[in-house]
C-alpha cells in the first residue's frame, strides 16, 4: 500500500479550516432545543424582576423574631396576603406581619420571610415560634438572571435547561445557524433500499440508514437515494441533489477498485480535494473537497470504515456547518477492560466498546464480535491507539468517544 501522508489531526484540522458556518436565523425558543447559538445571548430583563419569597410563609421584620422560640413565641397582628404576580404592596410595619405566597415579591418593610411551619395562626394574629435572620426566604432581583449579562456565548448547542434560561432572560426567539441539509448518497450495485424486494446477490443499504440516523440525532435535515456504480449516473446524481443540500455524503465506490468511481466523478465535476485516504483504521478511504463551495465527504463501503470515516471527519464538519463551537463527539474517561494494539505505528486505530459502570469510573470493554453490524449497534463508545503509539494497556485511563 502506498503510503498515505496525511494523519488524522492534520485531516480534521482541514475539514474545520475549510468549512464556515451555514448563515443566522431568528427561531422560537419552543423550537431551538438542540440548535447552536450564532451570536453572544444577553438578558433583556432581571428575573426575577423584583426580590420574592422562596417559601409559603409570613413577611417579617427580622429584629421582630430574633428571640422567637417554640417555648416563647412572638405573637405578630396579620395585616392581609400577598399572592404571586399581586401589584399590592402591604407595608409591613414592627409588630405586624404579610401572609406571602411561594413567588410572590416582598412587601415593603420586610427583610425575611418565616416559613409556615414555624408559625401558628392565633385568631387575628400569628404566632411567630423559630428566628428568621435577614434575607431567609428571598430570591433576590436578577439572582437568576441580571439584566444584561450575557447568559449564553456564541458556538453553544441549546438545552431544554437552556430554553427556560432564555425565557427568563425575556427573549421569545433565539439567533442560531442554520441546521445543514445533508444529501446521503449510496453507491453499488449490489445494494438496495430498505423495503424494496431483495434478489439473490444483493444487500440491504445499511450504511447510509446508520448515517442519516447521526444527522437527525443532530436535526440535520437529509434526503438519501442508492444509484448505480455507473460513472455518468453518479455524476447527474451528485450534482442534481447538491444543488438543494448544504452538504453532500457519498456512501461506497471510495476506495481503487475498478468500480470505485467517487473521486474521478467528483474531479470531473469540478470538486477541490483537500484530501483522500488518511492513516485511520478502519476508515481509511475516507476523503474531503468542496463542491460549488459545499463540503463533500467521500466514505468506504465497509461498515466499519464507513460509520468510523463518518464520525471522525464527516460528522465534525457537519457540526461545524452547524456552527457547534467544538464540532465532535462528546468524551469521557474510561479505564481499559483489556489491551488494544494498534497495527501500524503512525496511525489512528480505532476500537467500538460497551462501557461498564464501576465505581469510580465507566470500564471500556472492546468489542469483538464476529458480525460488524452487530459491533456497530451494540457500541456504545470509541477508543483509540492514537498515533506514535503500538500498544494501549489494561488498566490505562484514557479518553474514549461516547456513541449514545
Amino acid at each position: 500500500m502506498k503510503h498515505l501522508s496525511v494523519g488524522l489531526k492534520e485531516a480534521l484540522s482541514i475539514t474545520l479550516e475549510h468549512i464556515r458556518p451555514l448563515p443566522v436565523e431568528r427561531i422560537p425558543i419552543t423550537e431551538s432545543n438542540g440548535r447552536v447559538t450564532a451570536s453572544d445571548l444577553f438578558a433583556l430583563v432581571d428575573s426575577p424582576s423584583t426580590d420574592s419569597s422562596m417559601k409559603d410563609g409570613y413577611a417579617v421584620v427580622s429584629h421582630d423574631v430574633a428571640g422567637a422560640a417554640p417555648d416563647m413565641p412572638v405573637r405578630l397582628k396579620l395585616e392581609g396576603q400577598i399572592a404571586p404576580g399581586g401589584k399590592k404592596d402591604i407595608e409591613v410595619k414592627p409588630g405586624t406581619t404579610v401572609r406571602i405566597l411561594t413567588g410572590a415579591r416582598i412587601p415593603s418593610g420586610a427583610d425575611a420571610v418565616l416559613s409556615e411551619e414555624f408559625a401558628q395562626p392565633d385568631g387575628n394574629d400569628i404566632l411567630v415560634m423559630n428566628i428568621a435572620e435577614p434575607g431567609r426566604n428571598i430570591l433576590p432581583r436578577g439572582r437568576d438572571v441580571e439584566c444584561r449579562a450575557c447568559i449564553l456565548q456564541q458556538g453553544r448547542k441549546i438545552s431544554p435547561g437552556m430554553t427556560g434560561l432564555i425565557a427568563a432572560a425575556g427573549h421569545s426567539t433565539v439567533p442560531v445557524f442554520k441546521n445543514p441539509t445533508v444529501t446521503i448518497i449510496g453507491t453499488g450495485d449490489e445494494i438496495v433500499i430498505p423495503g424494496e424486494p431483495l434478489s439473490e446477490g444483493k444487500l440491504y443499504a445499511s450504511n447510509i440508514m446508520t448515517i442519516d440516523a447521526w444527522c437527525k440525532k443532530y436535526n440535520m435535515k437529509t434526503s438519501i437515494t442508492v444509484v448505480q456504480d455507473d460513472f455518468d449516473i453518479i455524476s447527474r446524481t451528485i450534482r442534481t441533489l447538491s444543488a438543494g443540500a448544504d452538504a453532500v455524503i457519498t456512501s461506497g465506490g471510495a476506495w481503487t477498485g475498478d468500480r470505485d468511481l467517487m473521486a474521478n466523478v467528483l474531479e470531473g465535476l469540478g470538486w477541490q480535494q483537500y484530501f483522500h485516504r488518511i492513516r485511520i483504521g478502519p476508515g481509511k478511504a475516507v476523503g474531503f473537497g468542496m463542491l460549488d463551495k459545499k463540503p463533500v465527504f467521500i466514505l468506504p463501503g465497509g461498515p466499519s470504515s464507513n460509520l468510523m470515516g463518518f464520525l471522525q471527519i464527516a460528522l465534525p464538519g457537519l457540526l461545524a456547518l452547524a456552527g457547534h463551537a467544538d464540532p465532535g463527539l462528546p468524551r469521557i474517561q474510561a479505564q481499559l477492560a483489556a489491551d488494544l494494539k494498534g497495527r501500524q505505528r503512525d496511525w489512528t486505530h480505532f476500537f467500538f466498546g460497551r462501557l461498564e459502570e464501576a465505581e469510580g469510573i465507566p470500564v471500556f470493554h472492546p468489542l469483538n464480535g464476529s458480525s460488524r453490524l452487530r459491533d456497530i449497534a451494540e457500541a456504545e463508545a470509541i477508543a483509540a491507539v492514537p498515533e506514535g503509539q503500538d500498544e494501549l494497556f489494561k488498566g490505562s485511563v484514557i479518553s474514549v468517544q461516547v456513541l449514545k
